[in-house]
């Protein structure tokens, strides 16, 4: 809902432009006819010439990212173009040229109508203001559809570009309303608009540079509970926003239809499930086809093992592997990595033994298999039928009830008897489920791409050895001490003495850690409130907070056993090398 709004809210703003000023006389020339016959159908051209430039826009760009794998790079260079047409106003003038020469001729058309009002000649007045409008909508329009090609147009662009216009014609027609005056007030307002929508034309090259460096990967695709998964999950099926493979919305043509009084699932057809040719190598089985999947319910879990959200969800997932495999259901566990430790297989193995996890694993560490889904979310799971068709998905934490019942519907659709009681999970340690009653701290980074909140009075210098003192952090806030230098996903203690505190409002506090070159360990001890945590260590830990990295993997640090309340955590480590990369809460 937040995005819709922000992009209602971009469309009201627009009129706010300096470039609004030439557009305005032409808008205002209907102020003083019929509401019915000249001026909501002036308006209805406005957002009927939007709509059209913006679907074309879209189908277009999203063809282009499809056809090959260069498509990303020139969505970024399109973001980048955006960005400085932001930046300057001569730009939006020449990116626009094409649209104000056709406004103009349509312009000329309306007027030759004559001067009294006609729904046609509103109509084509109003096309021709949407189009020449196009030097102040063109750029904040681009990060729309740009923003599309890089995660795949559909039903939510479309909400958005039609909130967008919807901001667009309200401005427009309270211009109408208040005539005149409107003119006088933007004259004063320009100065100030200019500079805002240079800000915008920074914040948006800076967005291109960290996207081109991957951190469209990050803290907002990472970071999820299940409260905020089920409003994304509830408004992505409101606005029937389906998984990338189902951009066909229609059954496939070529499904048998089910017998004559068999069981037919209400789940609805989303898409063809894709390949998996992307993985760089398979765990726990050889290679696997949709061709070899024909027949079995398929569910598709995309996880990463340092992940804490996918770390809460594997319990569920292993528990429906072992109950349905005799029933007709293949689990394939696809693992897409945030952090480069992530893409090293031996890793990857130990983690399949901690969690003991036996079904087929997908290394998708080029995010081959995630972009044929065109995934963005950890956890995520996709359901196929036994047709190779999805027919649900569900991202993040919870819902695991609504999740068995469909992988239970579409067994028995299948001709099997999957039904009844569902399937017991034990969840132990780190892989409980949160307590998300008393959970005040989110996800925070400790390398630069996207640390926040950082306290020491140095500030973090990035890529360069420093000193860093600790100061008390305030609620979120977190601070190094000693010898550390930070790099873009993680940072690095030089030697051994250093420490980093944060304070965190949670039940459970996890901290992912490496050992650094050489895989030596590194020992550490955890304070809670300066003191041994005794009875809230967390599983990583014993009682007087001595712990030891062995391996990089999410260490549980904390587990307040009594009242959850604000806390001051201090990890203090007795070895250098030690690398460390987020802290996650639950």
């Amino acid at each position: 809902m937040i995005p819709l709004v922000a992009a209602y809210l971009g469309g009201l703003l627009t009129i706010f432009s300096p470039c609004i000023l030439p557009v305005l006389p032409f808008v205002l020339a209907r102020a003083d006819q019929p509401f019915f016959k000249a001026r909501l159908p002036m308006l209805a051209g406005l957002a009927l010439a939007f709509a059209v430039v913006a679907t074309l826009s879209v189908a277009g760009g999203d063809w282009v990212i499809r056809a090959n794998e260069y498509g990303r790079y020139a969505a970024l260079a399109a973001l980048a173009l955006f960005g400085w047409a932001l930046l300057s106003p001569a730009v939006a003038e020449r990116l626009a040229r094409p649209a104000v020469a056709l406004g103009n001729r349509l312009f000329d058309s309306a007027q030759s109508r004559g001067t009294a009002a006609t729904v046609g000649g509103s109509l084509l007045l109003g096309m021709a203001t949407g189009l020449l409008w196009a030097p102040c909508a063109g750029p904040i329009l681009g990060l729309v559809l740009t923003g599309a090609a890089l995660h795949g147009a559909g039903a939510g662009t479309v909400a958005l570009l039609t909130a967008y216009a919807a901001g667009a014609a309200t401005s427009l027609g309270l211009g109408l309303l208040a005539g005149g005056r409107v003119l006088h007030a933007l004259k004063r307002t320009t100065g100030t608009a200019e500079w805002v929508r240079r800000g915008l034309g920074a914040v948006v090259l800076c967005a291109v540079a960290g996207v081109a460096l991957g951190a469209d990967r990050g803290a907002l695709s990472r970071f999820s509970s299940p409260a905020t998964d089920r409003l994304e999950t509830a408004l992505l099926d409101v606005l029937h926003v389906n998984p990338p493979s189902g951009k066909n919305m229609n059954p496939d043509p070529h499904a048998t239809p089910a017998a004559a009084g068999a069981y037919r699932s209400r789940l609805p057809v989303e898409g063809r499930l894709p390949g998996f040719d992307g993985a760089v190598t398979w765990l726990n089985s050889a290679p696997l086809t949709p061709a070899q999947l024909q027949g079995k319910a398929v569910l598709v879990d995309f996880w990463t093992y340092s992940c804490i959200n996918c770390i809460r969800t594997l319990p569920y997932v292993r528990a429906w592997a072992n109950k349905y495999r005799d029933q007709g259901l293949v689990v394939i566990g696809v693992h897409t990595p945030e952090f480069a430790f992530e893409k090293n297989v031996d890793n990857i193995k130990k983690a399949l033994g901690e969690f003991k996890l036996d079904f087929p694993i997908a290394v998708d560490s080029n995010f081959g298999i995630w972009r044929a889904f065109d995934n963005s979310y950890w956890p995520a799971f996709y359901l196929a039928d036994a047709q190779g068709r999805i027919r649900y998905h569900h991202f993040g934490e919870g819902e695991y009830e609504t999740s068995e019942k469909a992988i239970q519907d579409l067994l028995r659709e299948a001709g099997g008897n999957a039904q009844g009681a569902l399937a017991q999970v034990e969840a132990p340690g780190v892989q409980a489920a949160p307590d998300l009653r008393h959970v005040r701290s989110g996800e925070t980074y400790l390398g630069f791409k996207e640390a926040a909140n950082f306290a020491s009075p140095e500030g973090l210098a990035p890529n360069a050895a420093r000193e860093y003192t600790g100061a008390p952090p305030r609620l979120n806030q977190w601070s190094l001490a000693g010898a550390w230098t930070v790099g873009a996903e993680q940072a690095t203690l030089a030697r051994a003495g250093g420490a980093i505190t944060y304070r965190f409002s949670a039940r459970d506090l996890h901290l992912v850690l490496g050992p650094g070159a050489g895989g030596k360990p590194v020992r550490f001890q955890v304070l809670v409130d300066g003191r041994a945590p005794e009875a809230d260590h967390g599983a990583d830990i014993d009682a007087e907070g001595n712990g030891s990295v062995t391996r990089t993997r999410l260490y549980q640090l904390v587990r307040q056993g009594g009242a959850v309340k604000e806390r001051t955590f201090e990890v203090r480590f007795l070895d250098p090398g030690v690398q460390a990369y987020v802290f996650t809460f639950g």
